[in-house]
């Protein structure tokens, strides 16, 4: 059976002559339906393909490792005692009344989920060439996959944090029903900023050797291993700008049932998520018609 270009949620524009040197080939130009917009139709169509790349990102990912899934955990797990003995043991860092490695456990988790949906949807593009350069499909769907696959690494290492919790004899409250927003913030402030650096990666490779150190001047900006109330006051409304303060924040309220942050340092981070996003979308549907060309 043949599928047709139309099949495959695409537009095809009308034959043209190649010109004089080929006056017998005709070109067939295919382009998104909907030129200029956020393709939602496009992108439910090809639910199919963005399951795919979620598993084939899982697998790679582990493929050939000996303890596989495994380092999902081993990573914060680590980075957690380092914080431990440093910050809370030497720096003599408060956690709020939580235990500090449960403390440092949950922003790392939290941390290293927009960590890794970020640098998976960095690279995502360049790494998905033979794909692009063959077959239409909505472009979104590659980063948005790249996203979705580190909820997978969160899954695992979240096991860890119930085992944390339940050490410490920390009783979850009514609170707990919250998390799923602010994991879903973190998500989404690795896509917004995923969509503008996937692109620019395209044409600019030094994005993906800059980003692992951006993102570690980030983390140290971020409550991590810290609290926020340790943070300068005249410094709190710029500090808002920073999308994971939000995130890490309502993260460990909802979880250790810690007094509400500030709803201003919420609704800043959501705001500027949301701003990023919006502008990573108009940015990414502009430039991508020419990632087959210079990728």
């Amino acid at each position: 059976m043949t599928t047709t270009p139309r099949e495959l949620g695409a537009q095809v524009e009308s034959p043209e002559k190649s010109g004089d040197l080929l006056p017998d080939v005709s070109v067939i130009t295919i382009t998104p339906e909907q030129q200029g917009h956020v393709p939602f139709r496009e992108l439910w169509d090809h639910r199919e393909l963005l399951f795919f790349l979620v598993w084939r990102d899982v697998k790679v990912r582990y493929r050939q490792t000996v303890i596989g899934a495994g380092w999902a955990v081993i990573q914060p797990l680590v980075t957690m005692v380092i914080f431990t003995a440093v910050f809370n043991r030497i720096a003599k860092i408060g956690s709020e009344g939580i235990p500090y490695p449960v403390f440092a456990y949950s922003g790392l988790l939290i941390w290293q989920l927009f960590a890794g949906a970020l640098q998976r949807s960095i690279q995502s593009v360049v790494s998905s060439a033979p794909l692009i350069t063959k077959v239409y499909f909505p472009r979104l769907v590659v980063p948005l996959a790249a996203t979705v696959s580190a909820t997978v690494d969160f899954a695992i290492a979240f096991i860890v944090l119930v085992i944390l919790i339940i050490s410490a004899r920390l009783v979850p409250t009514w609170r707990i029903v919250a998390l799923p927003g602010f994991v879903g913030l973190a998500l989404l402030a690795a896509l917004a900023v995923g969509l503008w650096l996937s692109a620019l990666n395209v044409r600019y490779r030094d994005i993906g050797h800059a980003v692992p150190f951006l993102l570690q001047m980030w983390m140290f900006a971020s409550p991590v291993a810290y609290p926020v109330s340790l943070v300068p006051g005249a410094l709190q409304p710029f500090y808002r700008l920073n999308p994971m303060v939000g995130a890490i924040e309502g993260f460990r309220w909802a979880l250790f049932g810690q007094p509400i942050p500030d709803p201003q340092t919420i609704l800043v981070s959501a705001g500027v998520v949301l701003v990023v996003l919006a502008g990573g979308l108009v940015y990414f549907r502009r430039v991508e018609r020419y990632f087959a060309d210079v990728i």
